[in-house]
């Protein structure tokens, strides 16, 4: 078994638990909230329902969840080291699903 200061295999792609992503990625307020949505199984990692908050997730990964009253489809884009600011947090994911631009007016 690796220590703490062991390196990651070669080929190994590194993985980061779900729940901890979501709030990394700024889509909850807290860790406990995210965890919740991904045990009321209303979170799907590459179109296989997960209801497992510890389910690892790696980078291209594309995740379909609930925020509130909107579905979220998100793809992975990094896996982030801390809670940062929003625009860190923004390049952590590219949002598949992008609300429609309001019509120019004329």
């Amino acid at each position: 078994m690796a220590g703490p200061g062991a390196k990651p295999a070669p080929g190994i792609q590194p993985r980061l638990r779900l729940d901890k992503w979501l709030w990394q990625a700024r889509f909850f307020k807290s860790r406990g909230l995210s965890a919740d949505v991904v045990e009321s199984g209303h979170c799907r990692v590459n179109g296989q329902r997960t209801k497992k908050p510890g389910h690892g997730i790696c980078i291209g990964d594309v995740l379909t969840f609930a925020q509130g009253k909107q579905i979220r489809v998100i793809k992975v884009q990094a896996l982030g080291l801390r809670r940062g600011p929003a625009d860190e947090a923004q390049e952590l994911y590219l949002d598949l699903d992008p609300q429609a631009a309001p019509e120019a007016l004329e």
